[in-house]
């Protein structure tokens, strides 16, 4: 008959595995859905902050060049 010390010791490695399992399944998640998604996302909002000051660097252009055309 297996002891006490035993049994908690069977106890605690299956609910190691089990979490490993589960630390497994949220990594590949998080590989495959996750971080693709964020990439893609991400370089959307590069782009969309890259055309907003491009537009900012053009109405500036603009501003220099109407100050210097009225002196």
């Amino acid at each position: 008959m297996p002891s006490d010390f035993d049994q908690t010791k069977r106890k605690l490695d299956e609910a190691a595995s089990k979490i490993e399992q589960e630390l497994r399944k949220v990594i590949r998640t998080l590989n495959n859905e996750v971080v693709p998604k964020m990439r893609t996302e991400g370089t959307q909002a590069l782009r969309s902050v890259a055309q907003e000051l491009q537009k900012l660097a053009d109405r500036l252009d603009d501003s220099k060049k109407s100050a210097t055309q009225q002196k």
